[in-house]
């Protein structure tokens, strides 16, 4: 089957047209974009589907794209975007039989099947029990979040809005960083905390507060670039302490909101890692600073080390999995 599958996020949009068969993915035509250049997504969507109906890629079954940002009714507003979206309206306006919107972790939960073994660093190696609960989290432009629940005979997503929830500092300095946010904006969500955005606000306040000295060169870097990926970057040169302490502190929030969210839904299955952050930072994942904290749970410590932990590498699973809910709900041509 033929299918439109897509990636919507806050930074860039991801399209694809792909035939999806059995133990089968080929992708015949790929574009990605800047989201912040188009003011609204059938621009975009039109100016790729005459792209690919030029390559030759036209499109037989149905679409699926995934949005970061809560759907209801098959419509979505994107949370970083001012784009608002209507799958009824999009397959008129394109001629598609069906499209339909999944939040972008639904989109994510249902590619995890998908990827191969290369595809998937192991952080703690425990055996997932059969159709046991998953849980996915990742940082990136903001924090996404879903519980994949096994169902009949495949498992379903349920999407998430869980990065929009009360950051809940685990310790001392935690305390004194949102008490440093509050006095910025108020509530304070893990998504200004664990995003890029998020790694930026931490190494501020570590710097705000004297716990170490901004290099000149790194701050000269974050004025003129991503500074997500510059104190990221910094940090794992190991000549950067300001940069070094942030990532740090980013990695064991990281850790302990996995843990959370691994504990809410008793993971049996696995806790994924996914978003575009944790690829780019996979050796810091790796020191020990996320799972102490992820397995730093009280009484519940021991289950902790009972749950099968992944990062996810490959950055398009998103776009994978909504082109697998478009072959399963889509006319089969």
């Amino acid at each position: 089957m033929r299918v439109l599958t897509g990636d919507i996020g806050g930074t860039k949009t991801l399209l694809q047209v792909a035939d999806v068969y059995p133990n089968q993915y080929k992708i015949l035509y790929e574009r990605e974009y800047r989201s912040a250049d188009y003011a609204e997504f059938t621009l975009l969507l039109k100016e790729f589907l005459h792209e690919a109906a030029g390559a030759n890629a036209m499109i037989l079954g149905g679409a699926c794209i995934g949005v970061a940002g809560p759907v209801k009714d098959n419509c979505a507003q994107v949370t970083n975007l001012p784009w608002v979206l209507d799958g009824a309206q999009l397959a008129k306006d394109t001629g598609i039989s069906l499209v339909s919107l999944i939040n972008d972790f639904q989109a994510i939960g249902y590619g995890l099947d998908n990827l191969s073994a290369d595809e998937i660093y192991t952080l703690q190696a425990t055996e997932p029990v059969a159709h046991g609960p998953r849980v996915v989290i990742g940082a990136g432009t903001g924090l996404g979040e879903g519980v994949v629940h096994w169902h009949n005979d495949h498992y379903r997503i349920l999407p998430s809005e869980g990065g929009h929830t009360d950051f809940a500092p685990a310790d001392d300095l935690q305390v004194e960083f949102l008490q440093y946010l509050r006095r910025q904006q108020s509530p304070v969500c893990y998504d200004i905390v664990l995003s890029g955005r998020g790694i930026h606000n931490i190494y501020n306040f570590l710097r705000d507060t004297g716990r170490a000295e901004e290099l000149p060169e790194t701050q000269a870097a974050i004025s003129a670039g991503d500074p997500a990926a510059v104190i990221s970057g910094a940090a794992q040169t190991g000549n950067d302490t300001l940069a070094a302490q942030a990532l740090d502190m980013f990695c064991a929030i990281y850790g302990s909101q996995a843990g959370n969210l691994a504990l809410t839904a008793v993971a049996s299955g696995g806790v994924y890692i996914a978003g575009g952050i944790a690829p780019k930072i996979i050796d810091k994942l790796a020191d020990g600073t996320f799972m102490t904290a992820f397995h730093r749970k009280g009484k519940m410590a021991q289950l902790m080390t009972t749950l099968p932990v992944y990062v996810v590498m490959n950055p398009k699973v998103g776009v994978i999995g909504a082109a697998m809910y478009a072959h399963r709900h889509g006319k089969k041509s």
